[in-house]
């Protein structure tokens, strides 16, 4: 009788500990899921960057200074390694963007466009789902992280070797990016 009793319980013991394993697996999984949605995202704003970029240069040719340095934000955020490096990226490009729209808002022939205004639409869907994308992602870590963290869970965790994710954030440093891009007229 008391084997049964030990094997039942050694029996329990396992499937609780391959049933946490693949929680963990589930977890990890959903943040490579929600980070390749913020990639397939950021992806399209890159994309939009360049169209918009030439809608502007036949306007405001002589605002070189402002065009080269959305070019090099767009490249330094294609470039990106880690979340909080795409992070810091990002918020350079958004500000970059600002100041583009912001030369834009001098030139009433190119608010009047209907490339630019399209380019517009999309860049502010585009900026809308890289948000949703964002919160996704950030749940998904907060879930992970949390099992990681408590008790029973961290001790799975540590024993398989699992690793808590970074959360992508707007740097506090920059509190121009943590308002949306204008693109409205």
């Amino acid at each position: 009788m008391i084997t049964w009793i030990v094997l039942g319980v050694v029996a329990l013991l396992v499937l609780w500990v391959v049933a946490a394993y693949n929680r963990f697996v589930r977890l990890v999984m959903r943040a490579k899921e929600a980070w390749a949605d913020i990639d397939v995202q950021l992806k399209r704003r890159y994309d939009l960057i360049p169209n918009l970029i030439e809608s502007v240069k036949g306007y405001a040719s002589h605002e070189k200074n402002v065009l080269e340095s959305v070019t090099a934000a767009r490249a330094a955020a294609m470039d990106a390694g880690g979340v909080e490096e795409k992070g810091k990226a990002e918020n350079m490009l958004t500000g970059a963007l600002k100041s583009l729209f912001a030369v834009a808002e001098s030139y009433p022939d190119l608010k009047a466009n209907t490339n630019f205004l399209e380019l517009q639409r999309e860049l502010s869907d585009t900026e809308n789902k890289i948000q949703a994308a964002r919160r996704f992602y950030n749940t998904n870590v907060r879930d992970l992280n949390t099992g990681l963290e408590t008790f029973p869970g961290n001790v799975i965790a540590n024993f398989f070797r699992f690793e808590p994710r970074e959360f992508f954030e707007l740097g506090a440093e920059d509190s121009a990016a943590r308002s949306p891009v204008a693109v409205k007229f």
